[in-house]
């Protein structure tokens, strides 16, 4: 068994004159990835390896889940090919992955993650928001054949704020 888990980087701020990938995350996504990797925190899911975009927002909100989940520092790798819009470049990369990995996480963006979320897992999400999560498992043994699966879990902030 196979258990992907796509998290989309927090609300990121328009307020800084930079790149793209350079966009910060704004307050309200840092109360947002705090948010929901305390709620996943206590799931008890045991995450074998977590990838993520380099864009400075992916990052970050990875950087958050890490503090809370207590990560270690080496489980995580920063991958170019997940800065992807379409999808196209993350399940590429998904397929490919280890067949060791058991339980993967990655951090990246839309429409990518709301396209892999409907096309992998077998529950509609209209759009996944910032900050929102979605695991997936698949009855596979190898990530090659990881195509279609069940959505075990779907995580959006605003379930959770008070």
């Amino acid at each position: 068994m196979k258990r992907l888990i796509l998290v989309r980087h927090a609300k990121s701020s328009w307020k800084y004159n930079v790149s793209d990938k350079e966009r910060p995350l704004k307050q309200r996504g840092v109360d947002d990835a705090l948010l929901i990797s305390k709620e996943f925190s206590g799931k008890g899911i045991i995450v074998d390896a977590v990838y993520t975009s380099p864009a400075k927002r992916a990052h970050t909100t990875c950087t958050i889940f890490k503090q809370n989940l207590n990560w270690p520092s080496s489980k995580i790798e920063i991958v170019d090919d997940l800065y992807d819009f379409g999808g196209e470049s993350v399940i590429r990369y998904i397929n490919n992955l280890s067949d060791s990995l058991n339980t993967v996480a990655i951090f990246g963006h839309n429409h990518a993650f709301t396209t892999i979320a409907n096309q992998m897992g077998d529950k509609y999400i209209d759009n996944l928001p910032t900050a929102g999560l979605v695991l997936i498992k698949f009855n596979v043994d190898s990530w090659k054949y990881a195509k279609y699966g069940q959505t075990e879990l779907i995580m959006f902030p605003r379930d959770f704020r008070p």
